[in-house]
């Protein structure tokens, strides 16, 4: 009799058990049409797992569920299975490797992941943990298998299963390749493993993230106006009392249901100003030579400074800007979420520093002579940063622009490690 695991087609924890059939030789078929949120909210399901959790193996013997648990039964369905070593040692070291994947791997993954598709809510602070325990795991990884081709042993063992799907989640859905660069010994693990035949035949073809999934928007969705129910079996009098007031109310509907006319931005009721911005955005992305004596001057002489103003900004936590990739991220965030200001602002963000901690520079044009309020009441990274006007009497201060403006590097005696613009 075949085993019945119940899950989606496409969940990583399901593929742990099957994998692990494939290489026993045991009999696992996956149940057909299950829909996730409907088919684990059945009577018959939460008979098996209470909390309606997925995957759960349906075994002659009774239910099982936890997806290592599965993985774990059906390799020990066949006595002697290479799967679970051939020493007491090899065992042990199995249990600690798929420990690892879970606690260290797959929990990391975890944080950093669901937050950006939507499952919580994403903080700064607590991504920038996430991804250093990852990164700080994966190098763990990296320098054990830089002597090692699977985890325990010279053959595939469950272990082996376990990591490559919790690797395969990360990979497939966050992990881009300038982030797994830094592990070329897991990179090649996990590369040998998906192309296993028996790994294969589960997960088909993988294709590596090209992107970290953006943060979701906070922008509320539009609630559905209330209606209510007409009542039934009135008196006719009271039917006949409501038809007469009928044309009042669709009128007053009307009204109410009318666009009010949507409110001006303040910045949009400013004198005019001489310098059109999206000319100054043109000139900077066409300047490819001669950047100094076309596009920095052509700045000054476009710019307004009755009708704009200058601010730089430094990030108050640079001491946490430990990790580069983190640290870009989170430059590339605050880009994102500035995009309300786009009509009314100009940006440059530079990270700067060959070594940890890194810091984080920028520097900003914005319509008006303070920053808007309505960009610092919606970007809550705005906080984030000390701002300081620019000075444009100081010749210094001045030069300071140039150089921002052109990525000029080193910046300040040091190098970048990147540069962002906002246009």
């Amino acid at each position: 009799m075949a085993l019945i695991l119940h899950a989606g087609k496409t969940n990583k924890n399901a593929f742990k058990g099957l994998i692990a059939a494939e290489y026993s030789g045991v009999k696992v078929k996956l149940v057909e049409n299950f829909e996730m949120g409907v088919s684990n909210k059945t009577p018959e399901f939460l008979k098996m797992n209470p909390i309606g959790k997925v995957p759960v193996l349906e075994t002659p013997e009774g239910p099982v569920f936890e997806s290592n648990a599965i993985a774990r039964y059906v390799a020990r369905s066949k006595a002697d299975n290479p799967l679970y070593g051939s020493t007491l040692i090899d065992y042990g070291h199995i249990e600690q490797w798929i420990d690892f994947a879970s606690m260290e791997i797959d929990a990391n993954i975890s944080k950093w992941l669901y937050p950006r598709m939507g499952f919580g809510v994403c903080l700064p602070p607590a991504e920038e943990a996430a991804i250093a325990a990852l990164k700080r795991a994966l190098g763990a990884l990296n320098a054990h298998l830089t002597s090692n081709t699977y985890l325990v042993g010279h053959s595939v063992t469950l272990a082996d299963i376990i990591m490559t799907c919790n690797l395969y989640f990360g990979f497939s859905r966050i992990l881009t390749k300038s982030f797994t660069s830094e592990f070329p010994h897991v990179e090649r693990y996990f590369w040998t493993m998906v192309n296993q035949p028996n790994v294969k035949k589960i997960l088909g073809e993988v294709k590596q993230a090209e992107s970290v999934p953006a943060v979701p928007s906070k922008k509320p969705a539009a609630q559905p106006k209330e209606t209510k129910p007409k009542a039934k079996d009135e008196p006719k009098k009271e039917a006949k009392k409501e038809a007469e007031k009928q044309p009042a109310k669709a009128e007053a509907a009307e009204e109410e249901e009318a666009p009010k006319p949507k409110p001006k931005n303040p910045l949009d009721l400013l004198p005019p100003s001489k310098m059109v911005l999206d000319d100054w955005k043109r000139l900077y992305s066409n300047t490819k030579t001669n950047f100094r004596e076309v596009a920095i001057k052509g700045f000054w002489d476009m710019y307004d400074p009755e009708g704009y103003s200058l601010w730089f900004c430094d990030y108050k936590y640079n001491e946490e800007n430990t990790v580069s990739f983190v640290t870009m991220n989170k430059v590339g965030g605050f880009l994102q979420r500035m995009d309300l200001a786009r009509k009314y602002a100009f940006g440059k963000m530079l990270v700067i520093g060959a070594e940890p901690p890194f810091k984080v520079k920028g520097l900003w044009l914005f319509r008006g002579q303070e920053i808007p309020q309505f960009v610092i009441d919606e970007c809550y990274d705005m906080e984030l940063y000390e701002w300081k006007k620019v000075d444009l009497s100081d010749e210094a201060q001045k030069e300071r622009v140039n150089q921002m403006i052109e990525d000029c590097e080193p910046f300040e005696g040091e190098p970048l490690l990147d540069a962002k613009c906002f246009k």
